[in-house]
């Protein structure tokens, strides 16, 4: 049989398998933004199974999250230098593969450093996504492609714990929590086939170079951040916390130093140094950081309630979040649809208010709670209301942002954004999970989640405060996700929808 794979030449006749390379794409992705928010509703098994404290939980989820973000912009990167067919494959056998270990990791030290690896192989696995899909696809056909991918990933997040509870409820050939992860082997391994067999070779611009060093720095200030927000609370925040979150923030501006001077030496930096000095576009990250991370954070903390104070099994803990999913689902559908469009920017200001309208029909509702009787419905009507208006914001954010930018900046300021919404996220599982154990321990669950609530409007008032210093108009899906015939730009990467 002839060899389907060759580069095809999109001045002629289109790319025969060009759709099942789609197809390729969103399984893959799919499953790897899944990971983000499936093992949410792990916590009892995983401390059954493993003996996983509050802190080891967080580092479960969080860790995830954090290599993922930390390392994004730095796999576009290498999608440029060595190609994006072959970053995705070694993304995706890397990808499968810590899966498997996660499945049979002996102890919660195992599972952590697992998960760390993980996210790191899904760094390198998602940002070739869409570099792919332009390399095959042209014109109205990239545009209809567009339509498809980025709504479909949004489901990631969406059915991440609903999945995960039917996984650990149903205990299939007693794996219990384990399942969470071997679902990955089947999925990847066909993936990795199809993906190998048809999605041509195209060699990468070895003229591109990897700023290593601002790849390291970024890795280590982030974790200089998250290590004493996950730690900190067990240890009574002792002095090395705060030297440690000082130390982040000394990374982060050496970051920015370190990228300017490499672009001012005529190499290129890791992200794009006129960037940095959009003020637009820099509080548009800070942002993206307190609205993902209280959206992350606020999902966690709604499980750990449902399932630790109210006793709900994983099946039970997974389908109480589908009140915030339709919610968000709701609240997106209509901001992309009409109302960013009719009125710009005030749709991420009547967002964050009807969240925090939610948040307190949800503070009442707990107020008033009897744990005896109590059911997922007694709190449906607040977490619904704080769904519609996350997917108002959800749906927009990314597009005003990006009218901060450049035409020539869209692919690196697109990593960038994805990638602060990914580490904000671990952020979030951090500072809310800490919260929240900090009053269950006392066995006051409800005072956790309502602790929880206030530490979410402040991060809303704050992000609020913020979109006012945001372009009043959002940039076209077109241009937001670079529909141009010219070649992807290094770390051209979509922006993906974290659990909501």
């Amino acid at each position: 049989m002839r060899d389907p794979s060759p580069t095809p030449d999109r001045t002629t006749v289109p790319y025969r398998w060009r759709w099942l390379i789609l197809a390729v794409m969103i399984v893959a992705e799919i499953m790897d933004l899944l990971d983000a928010s499936i093992v949410n509703v792990a916590g009892p098994d995983l401390e059954k199974s493993l003996g996983a404290g509050p802190v080891g939980l967080q580092w479960v989820i969080g860790g995830y999250a954090l290599t993922l973000g930390a390392g994004l912009v730095l796999g576009g990167r290498l999608g440029d230098r060595y190609g994006r067919r072959r970053m995705f494959l070694i993304g995706l056998a890397s990808f499968t593969t810590s899966s498997l270990l996660c499945a049979v990791a002996p102890n919660i030290g195992s599972l952590i450093a697992f998960r760390l690896l993980q996210g790191t192989a899904g760094a390198m696995l998602l940002p070739q996504g869409l570099g792919l899909l332009r390399e095959n696809f042209s014109g109205p056909e990239l545009t209809k492609v567009f339509a498809i991918f980025g709504p479909v990933l949004g489901l990631g997040g969406i059915i991440g714990p609903v999945l995960g509870g039917f996984l650990i409820e149903g205990d299939f050939f007693g794996l219990g929590w384990r399942s969470v992860f071997l679902i990955n082997l089947p999925i990847g391994i066909t993936a990795l086939i199809v993906a190998a067999r048809f999605v041509p070779r195209k060699a990468g611009d070895r003229t591109v170079r990897v700023d290593l060093t601002g790849a390291a720095l970024v890795v280590i200030s982030c974790a200089l951040l998250v290590l004493p927000l996950n730690q900190g609370q067990e240890n009574g925040w002792p002095l090395w916390t705060w030297l440690s979150m000082a130390a982040s923030a000394i990374g982060f501006a050496l970051f920015a130093l370190q990228q300017r001077r490499t672009a001012a030496a005529g190499r290129e930096p890791l992200v794009t140094p006129g960037l940095l000095r959009k003020p637009a576009f820099t509080v548009g990250l800070g942002g993206i950081a307190l609205f993902f991370g209280g959206l992350v954070g606020t999902q966690l903390v709604l499980t750990l309630f449902l399932q630790i104070g109210q006793h709900f099994t994983a099946g039970e803990a997974g389908l109480g979040n589908l009140p915030l999913a339709v919610g968000t689902a709701i609240g997106g559908a209509a901001s992309g649809a009409f109302l960013a469009e009719r009125i710009g920017r005030k749709v991420l200001q009547i967002g964050p208010l009807v969240q925090l309208a939610g948040a307190a029909v949800l503070w009442f509702e707990l107020d008033g709670l009897d744990p005896a009787s109590f059911s997922i419905k007694d709190i449906v009507p607040g977490v619904a209301v704080a769904g519609i208006g996350a997917g108002m914001v959800i749906a927009a954010l990314f597009s005003f942002v990006l009218a901060a930018v450049d035409d020539d900046e869209i692919g690196s300021a697109s990593g960038v954004l994805s990638a602060v919404q990914a580490v904000g996220g671990s952020i979030g599982v951090a500072v809310f999970g800490s919260v929240f154990f900090a009053r269950a321990e006392t066995g006051d669950f409800t005072g956790g989640f309502q602790r929880a609530l206030i530490v979410q409007a402040c991060l809303l008032v704050a992000f609020l405060a913020i979109t006012f210093l945001l372009p009043k108009q959002g940039r076209p899906d077109d241009e937001h996700h670079g529909t141009s015939t010219e070649p992807a730009t290094a770390s051209d990467t979509q922006p993906h929808l974290t659990a909501t």
